[in-house]
């Protein structure tokens, strides 16, 4: 079998990723190092068999345990997904998205291209997987293409165009082998609840506030999490050395709408028991500081290049996921309990 690194593989692309290749039966061995922070979930890859994926518990900062893995391993390639991500909590401690994102993956970078030098493996692969947020803040009109250039407003979105410039870097320096994805927002299984899906479904069920944004008018491009697999896996098998891939949803929607479609569907599936509409639980809060009003990507490179479009609408893809959060209540339950009560973040202090 292959071996391949899986950065962050316990997080909510990361294990989605883990399990698209079990389930397109990828003759690989997965290594999966994680650090398991607060998003990283082990019980995410309860299903998947030990023969084919093992848990490494880890920081990518830690360059004696990255050297071991790529000296154990000898691995065919890397998909790089761990990262600090959530935007609110990089306005509380940025910190820590400048030493995960930055820091740790140069280590990775540093140990790819050792292992590279020795083994001269043609078909080694570095992927790391990247954000739309990394260009800014679009108005009405225009969409993000590869070549817009870096604008970032949040210490997160900075963070990762700051790794995705070494990664860049590293392939025109030392001709690592490397490819960057930049997706929109993902929403699927997993996803830890404080991002807003999950959030307003959880909300919902526990007949709590609906927090929005400002006047909810903030417009997402929203991609369904298993497209975004599969976009991965097309990139990783052929795109082009050295090049960037922009992984849209072709699903641009207002944050306020998004609300207004899970409660519409919530009322559909779940009503509440005094018969209300859950949208009447939506309140509008004050804004996130620096809070970028449109994200767009123009995907058309990867659909001309890789024959690569997504398959979910958002109607179908939100439905599949509202589902899976009612019927996966002892996954999030815990979560709720004891790591993460819908509490806000990212409120910076007078």
């Amino acid at each position: 079998m292959k071996n391949i690194l899986v950065t962050g593989g316990c997080g909510f692309i990361g294990s989605n990723f883990i399990h698209h290749l079990i389930n397109k039966n990828d003759l690989s061995h997965i290594v999966n190092l994680d650090k398991l922070t607060y998003a990283g979930n082990i019980s995410n890859l309860s299903q998947v068999s030990n023969s084919r994926h093992t848990l490494i518990e880890g920081d990518i900062c830690d360059s004696d345990l990255v050297k071991s893995l790529f000296d154990k391993y000898e691995f065919e390639s890397v998909i790089h997904f761990a990262a600090e991500s959530h935007v609110d909590r990089s306005i509380d401690g940025p910190s820590n998205f400048i030493h995960t994102n930055i820091v740790g993956t140069l280590n990775l970078l540093e140990h790819a291209r050792s292992y590279f030098s020795k083994t001269k493996n043609e078909d080694f692969r570095f992927l790391h997987v990247s954000t739309d947020e990394v260009y800014g803040s679009l108005d009405d009109g225009g969409k993000f293409l590869e070549s817009t250039p870096y604008d970032p407003s949040s210490p997160y979105s900075a963070s990762k165009a700051g790794s995705d410039h070494l990664v860049r870097a590293w392939n025109r320096t030392y001709e690592l082998p490397t490819l960057i994805t930049n997706c929109s927002n993902n929403y699927g299984p997993f996803q830890f609840p404080e991002k807003l899906i999950p959030l307003i479904i959880i909300n919902c069920l526990n007949d709590k506030p609906l927090p929005v944004y400002g006047d909810g008018t903030n417009v997402r491009d929203w991609l369904f999490v298993k497209d975004h697999c599969n976009a991965i896996s097309s990139v990783l098998k052929n795109g082009k050395i050295g090049q960037t891939y922009n992984i849209g949803g072709n699903n641009e929607i207002k944050n306020i709408d998004v609300v207004k479609t899970i409660c519409s569907i919530l009322n559909e599936v779940l009503p509440r028991e005094d018969g209300r509409s859950y949208s009447e639980l939506i309140n509008f809060v004050k804004d996130r500081p620096g809070h970028d009003f449109r994200y767009a990507i123009n995907a058309e490179k990867i659909k001309m290049e890789l024959e690569w479009v997504p398959k979910e609408s958002f109607d179908s893809g939100i439905r599949e996921t509202i589902h899976w959060y009612l019927d996966n209540r002892s996954w999030w339950k815990p979560i709720q309990d004891k790591t993460y009560r819908q509490e806000r973040l990212g409120v910076i202090q007078p």
